[in-house]
């Protein structure tokens, strides 16, 4: 059975967008290559449509990626991505479908099925899955910078116990916390 992981970057205050809906105070450096790691073994990515569209940028040719990107665009590449959109008509980029509503029976029978690893993205989406008891894992990379307000990582009202797994400060001031959700259901 595989594990459905949230990887998301927050602030230290907890959100993932700031109230313009900018995330440009996300620091990649250092982070970078070890999101690339994190990503290698996934199969499926889960992604909201903001989200994707954002992450649609390294669907190009691999080759017109700086030399330090290319293994990233190959890692993001080659997972089936399943993006959850009520906007979107057709698949934009390749290994991609749309699919209309959230389906918790859907994803536990993914998770079943499935031999790789699943990554879920996009703060709200990702709401759905831990709501639905669906995630395994949290990995947050928290930013040392406060926003003050926008998009939370977390819905409100939501709760769940976690266990610390891992923990790994970067010199930029990020820090990763790796968690298991404790309690959950299949």
């Amino acid at each position: 059975m595989s594990k459905l992981i949230y990887i998301m970057s927050t602030s230290l205050d907890g959100y993932v967008e700031d109230e313009t809906g900018a995330f440009g105070w996300v620091n990649p450096d250092q982070v970078f290559a070890f999101i690339t790691e994190l990503l290698r073994p996934i199969g499926t990515l889960l992604l909201g449509r903001r989200l994707y569209e954002t992450m649609a940028y390294w669907d190009a040719p691999v080759e017109g990626y700086p030399p330090e990107h290319r293994d990233f665009a190959r890692i993001w590449q080659k997972p089936e991505k399943i993006v959850f959109s009520r906007t979107l008509t057709d698949a934009t980029t390749r290994n991609m479908r749309v699919e209309r509503d959230f389906d918790p029976e859907a994803i536990r029978k993914l998770k079943r099925e499935s031999e790789h690893d699943i990554s879920i993205g996009g703060a709200e989406l990702a709401g759905l899955a831990l709501e639905a008891d669906l995630v395994d894992e949290c990995h947050l990379f928290l930013n040392p910078v406060i926003v003050g307000g926008g998009k939370p990582a977390f819905r409100a009202a939501l709760r769940r116990n976690l266990e610390l797994l891992e923990t790994r400060r970067f010199g930029t001031g990020v820090i990763h916390l790796r968690y298991r959700i404790r309690g959950g259901t299949l």
